[in-house]
């Protein structure tokens, strides 16, 4: 059914004339009356009897009229919808994260966006950082918290992830200013599951150092992990967006020291270069050399010359987290 006609036939009826509706439907005359009788002759019913120059409705044409108002008022709001959602002032956005970066980030990050964006609904996806890219690519979700460096996606980067070492605040290590992957050797550690990505770059300065690390338990929960390190049931390696409550445990950066040789050329795994750089996998992204100041992120080139030229050899475990979407085909 043409809207355009059912348009025509409610300015008419409130019109009470041809003449007068064809002036805010913006047609002439014959157009206006060639519309009326093409939607009689749709429905099968006449519409209005004519007296005169005058029209006046017909009994069904009473009844259709007001089945018409709502039929182009539910019309008007399917535009207005539409339009809405063009703009992204309403609608349903899908966001995917690990568990530490809502509790971290998202929490406060959400309650801004709504206020400002009211008609938008938020589902959140809570996921590892290794599998949130999967489920960008099915379009689970329409952004993710992801590992930087993932072609396949549209994205900005965020900032960079530390990993620390969360202990016991009566620990025989706490006094340190950083530790070294190897001086966890002999401790029982507590680690994120193999769903985050954190826990594969601590796997990688590993075997870069050559020590198998004396796993006792694993958990998708940070603070499950928190709680044991505070009971002195290990050592929890985390990333530094997790929410730590210094009162009850001690954190501090973990590093790696000389023992890997490579770098990150374009978010893929280059040739050995810079001494003491800590290569995480491919799927890790970016990773720049950082002094153990926790200065600002830099380049890989200033990174590596800052390093030599100050001699440390030394860096901390660190990778970068962006948002991603997934890229328009």
């Amino acid at each position: 059914m043409n809207l355009r006609h059912l348009r025509t036939f409610v300015a008419v009826a409130d019109a009470g004339g041809v003449r007068r509706a064809a002036t805010r439907v913006n047609l002439s005359q014959p157009a206006t009356s060639r519309q009326i009788h093409a939607l009689e002759a749709e429905l099968g019913v006449r519409l209005f009897d004519r007296i005169g120059r005058r029209v006046q409705l017909t009994s069904e044409g009473e009844d259709l009229l007001q089945r018409s108002r709502r039929l182009l008022s539910d019309a008007e709001a399917i535009g207005e919808r539409a339009r809405a959602l063009k703009s992204g002032q309403t609608g349903v956005l899908r966001v995917g994260a690990t568990p530490q970066l809502i509790e971290s980030m998202m929490v406060a990050f959400l309650a801004q966006y709504q206020r400002r964006h009211p008609g938008v609904e938020i589902q959140l996806t809570e996921d590892g950082g290794i599998r949130l890219p999967t489920r960008l690519e099915r379009g689970d979700v329409h952004l993710a918290t992801i590992p930087e460096g993932d072609e396949r996606f549209d994205s900005r980067l965020l900032y960079p992830i530390y990993v620390l070492a969360v202990m016991a605040r009566d620990h025989r290590l706490r006094r340190r200013a950083v530790l070294d992957v190897v001086d966890l050797a002999g401790d029982p550690l507590l680690l994120l599951t193999r769903a985050f990505a954190s826990r594969e770059w601590f796997y990688s300065a590993c075997q870069a150092a050559r020590i198998r690390p004396r796993v006792c338990f694993d958990s998708a929960a940070p603070q499950t992990l928190i709680a044991l390190a505070a009971g002195g049931h290990g050592i929890a390696v985390l990333p530094q967006g997790v929410l730590i409550p210094r009162a009850k445990v001690h954190a501090v950066p973990l590093v790696h020291r000389g023992g890997a040789n490579g770098q990150m050329a374009n978010g893929r795994l280059g040739s050995a270069a810079v001494s003491g750089s800590l290569c995480p996998p491919i799927y890790c992204g970016t990773c720049g050399v950082q002094s153990t100041q926790l200065s600002q992120p830099r380049s890989h080139a200033a990174s590596a010359s800052h390093a030599a030229a100050q001699g440390i050899d030394q860096v901390i475990l660190t990778g970068h987290v962006g948002i991603g979407s997934k890229a328009a085909p």
